[in-house]
């Protein structure tokens, strides 16, 4: 097997030609990815520098925010980059290493939150074993795993491509490089291995993490109903709620975007469905995860005191 390839770049079409640069755009994604990157190191702070949050459900957390910085890092820059300059052109093998770190950050995330879902329902439907069943060493293993799944996917979609031609058109319609869809369509070469193993992958990676997420949440709202203590079901709702809520989002957008047919009446749909999933979610996680999360709110409270008194200890030693 041979790649015939025949061009060094892509161009991205993105939201339209980008005949001239959009600065509105620039600066609104801009302050997004700022938010986001921001918010999710907080939480990997928090997480990192405090004993009280060094249990599995926050070690998850923590992954789950380096992911979605991570995500947020491997599309928007480029993005920006070209809403700024209005040059859309995108290396041949950047392009693939965009596809490669995206698919590896989306496969490792569709089996994190099942595994977070698993986390819940061990601490509400058994929290007399809880500490047993869920050992941190288990937990790093849960982790791993979801890792070395979404590396799996990665490897193999992105070799899969690789070994497609490229030797005509190089126009992707999307605002970076989504391999399974966009970048398959545009060579000139059988794509049928690849339609295969995208098929296969998007299948296994969104109907048993669900089918888990399902399980979990169906056990823990039996088991929450039935506590007779108001103030243990408030306090479980709030810790689960949060996580549901985020399962939403992520899996909603995950489908939509490669459950659909692909059809031209669908494309630019799951492109706004896209820059949802990549530049709005990883914004939006850390500030339900944040507010939803009293044990959150009261290390950013403590944290925010401890500057406000930093500074003012600073600012009187100043002026003495």
């Amino acid at each position: 097997m041979t790649n015939d390839t025949t061009i060094s770049e892509f161009v991205l079409l993105g939201f339209g030609e980008f005949s001239k640069p959009q600065v509105l755009l620039f600066s609104l994604f801009l302050v997004i990815y700022i938010l986001s990157m921001v918010g999710n190191f907080i939480i990997i702070i928090l997480v990192v520098i405090n004993q009280h949050f060094h249990t599995p459900m926050y070690i998850f957390l923590a992954n789950l925010a380096f992911m979605e910085a991570c995500c947020s890092s491997a599309v928007i820059p480029k993005m920006l980059s070209v809403l700024l300059t209005g040059d859309n052109h995108i290396l041949f093998q950047s392009c693939f290493i965009q596809f490669y770190i995206y698919a590896c950050l989306e496969g490792t995330e569709c089996y994190l939150l099942a595994m977070m879902s698993y986390d819940r329902y061990l601490a509400i439907c058994k929290p007399l074993d809880y500490a047993t069943l869920m050992s941190w060493k288990l937990s790093f293993i849960l982790a791993a795993v979801s890792w070395a799944a979404g590396l799996m996917v990665s490897t193999t979609l992105t070799l899969n491509i690789l070994w497609l031609s490229f030797c005509g058109p190089n126009k992707i319609e999307h605002y970076f490089c989504d391999a399974i869809f966009n970048i398959r369509e545009i060579s000139c070469s059988d794509t049928y291995l690849v339609e295969l193993s995208s098929f296969i992958f998007t299948y296994i990676f969104t109907l048993p993490p669900l089918f888990l997420v399902f399980t979990s949440y169906t056990s823990i709202i039996v088991t929450i109903l039935r506590t007779s203590s108001i103030t243990g079901r408030q306090k479980a709702f709030s810790t689960c709620s949060s996580h549901l809520i985020v399962v939403g989002l992520y899996y909603g957008t995950f489908m939509l975007l490669y459950l659909l047919p692909r059809t031209k009446k669908v494309t630019h749909v799951k492109k706004f469905f896209s820059l949802f999933h990549t530049a709005l979610t990883p914004m939006i996680n850390p500030l339900i995860y944040s507010l939803r999360n009293n044990e959150v709110k009261d290390a950013l409270n403590s944290w925010h005191k401890r500057f406000i008194s930093y500074m003012s200890l600073h600012n009187a030693k100043f002026w003495k």
